[in-house]
């Protein structure tokens, strides 16, 4: 079958009189015959689901892992990232609006070993999947993902978490790392109104099961300003990432600007951004980051043992790397729990390294 006519799907389950049910999102769409998912990327064709945007790249390009964002998992690194058309969520201020909510399956192609071919072109040491929900065309993702592995790349995820029990299980063994993007904080009544998406709880069950599988976790809170910048749901957030993921787990706060249907909204001021990580800071994470503000003394991570700078960023520049072996603090040997070391391609240029 060809991409542009739909590529089998299998994370779906058929129903009586030829619909089906998707699960690869926690929407779990019941499809009739020749109807198609919220997505509009999945497709009941004749009582089988097939995935539209399989092979079909409508976004590529070459990324710092910095950008996803990533802070704790090979800093220093290029990635290759990927995107399709279509999202399981309506959000009102999508930057990606022009090929997230396109409903036309369009896309040059790019088949799974053309994309891996495409990173190691370009010098990445790894795969995203990212600008729309990667979770709705997951088993391209995973095919992919296969090629980039069997070449010695990693791959991730840039995600809004509103994953399936069925796909964190077929994901999960696969992934290497997600940056789980949550919007307002997760709050209920932010969901419906800006998102369209009911409440939070399928993305806190998808990250659990995610770090469960040994996938590296790390969370962003974008920060709206009137509608989502609760301290109340920031704290609510930080919370459960402390208890059920860990004090060490990556926490991003992340600056709005006005997009799409919510250009009235002014870009989140910087003072908003500090109250709140003041909130996530006090609920015990280690590592709290401001994203979206660069040159602000909270991009940096700080050893959470002495105080001292132990990576200083600038944006998704590395300007100094104070490790040492072991990703330990040059300056009380505490452990900076980061997956992978400095890429070596990345000292000469960019960072100052210890020892």
């Amino acid at each position: 079958m060809s991409a542009i006519a739909g590529h089998p799907a299998t994370l779906y389950q058929p129903l009586d009189a030829e619909k089906v049910r998707c699960t690869a999102c926690a929407r779990y769409c019941t499809i009739p015959a020749g109807s198609h998912g919220f997505c509009f990327v999945r497709k009941n064709v004749g009582g089988r689901l097939v995935l539209l945007s399989y092979g079909r790249a409508s976004a590529v390009q070459v990324d710092p892992v910095e950008k996803k964002p990533l802070s704790h998992f090979h800093p220093g690194t290029r990635v290759y990232s990927i995107g399709t058309v279509g999202c399981n969520w309506r959000c009102q201020y999508c930057q990606n609006a022009e090929i997230s909510q396109e409903r036309e399956v369009v896309g040059r192609p790019l088949p799974p070993k053309a994309a891996v071919q495409g990173a190691r072109r370009y010098g990445c040491q790894g795969v995203t999947f990212t600008y729309n929900e990667p979770t709705i065309f997951a088993e391209y993702a995973l095919d992919v993902i296969a090629e980039a592995h069997a070449a010695g790349l990693f791959a991730n995820f840039v995600t809004n978490g509103y994953m399936t029990p069925e796909a964190v299980e077929a994901l999960g063994p696969h992934l290497d790392a997600v940056s789980v993007d949550f919007k307002g904080s997760g709050e209920a009544g932010f969901l419906r109104k800006y998102i369209a998406a009911k409440g939070p709880e399928p993305i806190y069950d998808s990250m659990v099961g995610l770090k469960r599988r040994g996938v590296h976790v790390e969370v962003t809170d974008l920060i709206v300003p009137r509608v989502g910048e609760s301290d109340a749901a920031t704290r609510t957030l930080a919370r459960f990432v402390h208890d059920e993921l860990g004090p060490d787990t990556p926490f991003h706060l992340l600056k709005f600007h006005p997009d799409y249907h919510m250009m009235d909204v002014p870009e989140t001021p910087v003072a908003t951004l500090e109250r709140l990580h003041a909130v996530a800071k006090s609920e015990g994470l280690d590592y709290v980051y401001l994203g979206n503000v660069w040159g602000h003394p909270l991009e940096h991570t700080y050893c959470p043992k002495c105080g001292s700078i132990a990576v200083e960023r600038y944006g998704f520049t590395i300007r100094a790397w104070n490790l040492g072996p072991g990703n330990r603090c040059a300056v009380c040997g505490h452990l900076v729990p980061i997956v992978g070391a400095l890429a070596a391609s990345y000292l000469p240029t960019f960072a100052t390294p210890v020892g």
